[in-house]
């Protein structure tokens, strides 16, 4: 019995513990709650539309950082926003469609300030380009400003294995780009016109963006790659340094002074991840519940924070 009774104080005591830390924390979350902050997004891996939210997904779904652009605009307290980008590119429409969140954002009068990990190229250094500001490390690789549409002719391998592919279509450029068959040169045509035209997007995006002229950007933008270094001279990137120097940056930019609060955006726990939950473990009921369900320190009144 006496036994009994010592594990139960052990655990009386345990809860006790763990409510004043509760009850600290909330202490602290308020006072940090009004703070001014810089948020930080993630832009990560090859640019796609649509949603990326489990752990086997290998691309970044636009949907998601889109949606963090949007509570960080409406988030009073967030006065700027640093987008951290490790990113080769991606596809175009999902790449315009983010930049043209980004500009939305700036025209609320947040400022945006990117910061390049190891490599922000191609789609990558596109919404880089609407940012207020450029972050680039030394050795990061960026640039890789252009167009291309990838093609792929099997027709012999098909025929030296005994597959012959038809098909039943509503007009002669249907299945173009169809790898069981050689481009013709209309097609050819075709594709070249709009890699061309999506390439003079990405080139006023820069233009606009860097302060360049067209022509200036044309010379740079060849499809090369360059390290931060290389981009710092041609006027790519503004500034060399990493993300909390990004963040130093993005605060003095907005005035706030000393050490910045962060808010970082997409930070997932690892059963969301694994199984694509969307609510958060609500750690404050389910310290309640079993607080109610076992009759302990029904006395003592609880401020615990709302959100964990």
């Amino acid at each position: 019995m006496f036994k009994k009774n010592r594990v139960v104080l052990l655990i009386g005591v345990f809860l006790l513990l763990s409510v004043a830390l509760l009850f600290y924390s909330s202490n602290k979350h308020s006072e940090a709650a009004n703070q001014a902050k810089v948020a930080v997004i993630y832009v990560d891996g090859v640019i796609m539309g649509g949603r990326s939210q489990n752990l086997l997904n290998e691309y970044n779904g636009t949907d998601a950082v889109m949606r963090q652009l949007h509570e960080a605009r409406d988030d009073k307290t967030v006065k700027a926003i640093v987008l951290r980008i490790n990113s080769p590119g991606g596809s175009v429409p999902a790449t315009q469609e983010l930049g043209e969140e980004i500009e939305k954002l700036r025209r609320s009068g947040k400022p945006v300030i990117a910061s390049m990990g190891d490599i922000a190229a191609s789609g990558g250094y596109w919404i880089a380009a609407i940012a207020d500001r450029i972050y680039a490390n030394p050795s990061t690789l960026t640039g890789s400003i252009g167009v291309y549409m990838p093609y792929a002719n099997w027709q012999e391998l098909y025929q030296k294995i005994g597959i012959r592919q038809e098909k039943i279509k509503s007009g002669p450029h249907k299945d173009i780009l169809s790898p069981d068959r050689p481009i013709t040169d209309k097609e050819r045509e075709i594709i070249q016109v709009m890699v061309d035209e999506m390439y003079e997007q990405f080139v006023a995006v820069v233009a606009k963006g860097r302060k360049l002229t067209r022509d200036r950007v044309r010379e740079l933008a060849d499809g090369r790659i360059y390290t931060g270094n290389q981009a710092l001279k041609l006027g790519l990137v503004d500034e060399m340094g990493n993300l909390y120097d990004a963040i130093d940056g993005a605060a003095k930019m907005v005035g706030i002074t000393g050490v910045p609060q962060i808010k970082e955006y997409g930070k997932a726990s690892p059963l969301s991840m694994i199984f694509g939950a969307s609510e958060k473990f609500n750690v404050k009921k389910e310290l309640l519940t079993y607080i109610k369900e076992n009759q302990l320190f029904v006395n003592i009144p609880l401020a615990l924070p709302d959100k964990w």
